[in-house]
């Protein structure tokens, strides 16, 4: 809901008890800094953005409905989709000063701590506080292997952004000499967490079903190895989504575009499931060939290409 609804300038008195979902936690944090939840609506609308993204050539592609659930009741089955749905969870940071917590060291390469780091640990603290909450509650009280999956792989998402943090440096000197360089540590592009984590996803790791108070891995090989945080982990395997299914929140794959050379996942051959595609002609038109003239103007010709497109039947 967060992330489809739009909350800008509508924050008042009673906007956080209109927020469907929310449990006693959430609500203490939103009513203790209501402006909080624009930078987690805007975290949690980017992260389903990436998500699309990231599964715009998957069967199962992030399809967002227009209601709270966000993706349907797909992603109430503990499949390994999703454990996809991490990713919409984790930029979830509020408004917060620097890290100062190594301002002015100094390194023996040459340049020292500085600048305004971003403050990874404020969001990391944050995002147990809001996005653990419904989760910690249920383990606490029933230990559910649904909420320890959650909660793991909503750690995964947390450690993907620590560990992509970057050093970022500026030179400071006469004739730019870089006499000085100051550097800090910043977050990493969003793009590039989406990216971690879908591979992560592409690795992940079933679960035994009978899991309550720690997470184990079902294959029995392996059952003593212990799961990591760079892990993301489910517990039952995905259905196919070639055929829609509404009671299940699947909506197929009739009608989406595919590559009709490709080898990947978006191939007509594998996006299509074998039922084979339909192709048309695409007129599109679109300024070419543009000049810049003196002064001040830009003429362009109008260009006309004809393209094939692949669609699934």
């Amino acid at each position: 809901y967060l992330g489809i609804a739009s909350l800008a300038g509508s924050l008042g008195d009673n906007t956080c008890n209109e927020v469907p979902g929310l449990v006693h936690e959430q609500l203490q944090v939103c009513k203790d800094n209501p402006q909080s939840l624009l930078c987690i609506s805007e975290g949690a609308r980017r992260g389903i953005l990436e998500c699309q993204s990231q599964f715009r050539f998957e069967r199962w592609n992030c399809t967002a409905e227009r209601n709270y659930t966000v993706f349907g009741s797909v992603l109430k089955k503990d499949t390994r989709t999703d454990c996809s749905c991490d990713m919409s969870r984790q930029d979830t940071g509020t408004d917060c000063s620097c890290d100062m917590s190594r301002y002015g060291e100094a390194d023996v390469d040459g340049w020292k701590w500085g600048g305004c780091s971003d403050n990874v640990n404020y969001g990391l603290w944050f995002s147990r506080t809001f996005v653990d909450a419904p989760e910690t509650r249920t383990t606490s009280t029933s230990g559910n292997v649904r909420s320890l999956m959650n909660l793991h792989n909503n750690e995964v998402g947390r450690q993907a952004v620590e560990t992509l943090m970057s050093r970022r440096c500026r030179c400071h000197g006469v004739s730019g000499s870089c006499a000085v360089k100051t550097c800090w540590r910043g977050l990493p592009p969003f793009r590039d967490v989406g990216e971690y984590l879908k591979n992560s996803y592409e690795r992940s790791v079933r679960l035994a079903g009978r899991s309550k108070r720690k997470l184990r891995r079902k294959e029995q090989s392996k059952r003593l190895e212990p799961i990591s945080y760079n892990e993301l982990v489910h517990l039952s395997k995905s259905p196919n989504y070639c055929n829609n299914n509404p009671q299940r929140g699947i909506h197929g794959t009739v009608g989406r575009i595919c590559n009709r050379t490709a080898q990947g996942a978006e191939s007509c051959d594998l996006l299509c499931c074998g039922r084979g595609y339909n192709t048309q002609v695409v007129r599109n038109v679109e300024r070419c060939h543009c000049k810049f003239h003196w002064c001040c103007f830009v003429e362009c010709k109008t260009c006309e290409t004809l393209v094939d497109v692949h669609t699934c039947k």
